[in-house]
């Protein structure tokens, strides 16, 4: 029973005992009109409250009942999140592992290809020289060549000479 209720009922018994002053007829009693007024509003102030009571307990089942669903799709969802982590989470793990590997290739790449670099100057140095080598030796095969032919020629002419000498020898000693 609200404070409201009380205080009424309260009025309507003082009023019953003739306390109250307000619509006493002049013996000092309440008219039947004045009771039955007064049971009147206590009664429709009574249905109104029991009416207010039962549609607060029907608000209340309804947020009960839209808290039961809202609790149930949050489970719900609660689990399709499980589920879509569980189908993510190989990915990830997978993706993290080929990461790494990657990373190691290239902390092994790193040195080989500086020492890729240096081996190709060294190569590009070392074909310059058997170049510049070659070259040279090529030279020195046509200079060969030459004098080979100037040394020929020479000794087509010591000979033609010798075979002179030995002509003016033989025609000396004939003489």
């Amino acid at each position: 029973m609200t404070q409201t209720q009380r205080t009424l009922e309260s009025q309507l018994s003082l009023t019953q005992s003739g306390q109250i002053s307000g619509s006493l007829s002049f013996n000092g009693t309440l008219t039947k009109e004045d009771e039955e007024m007064t049971k009147s509003a206590l009664s429709t102030f009574r249905a109104k409250e029991e009416e207010i009571e039962k549609k607060k307990l029907e608000v209340r089942e309804r947020v009960q009942a839209q808290l039961g669903r809202i609790e149930e799709e949050t489970k719900r969802l609660a689990t399709i999140r499980e589920e879509l982590e569980g189908l993510a989470d190989p990915m990830k793990k997978e993706v993290a592992v080929v990461r790494k590997k990657i990373d190691a290739v290239n902390k092994e790449l790193k040195p080989l290809g500086q020492t890729c670099q240096k081996k190709e100057r060294e190569y590009k140095e070392a074909l310059e020289a058997f170049n510049d080598k070659n070259k040279e030796k090529v030279q020195l095969i046509t200079k060969l060549m030459e004098d080979m032919q100037l040394v020929s020629e020479s000794e087509k002419l010591r000979m033609k000479k010798l075979e002179e000498l030995s002509k003016n020898i033989e025609t000396a000693n004939i003489a």
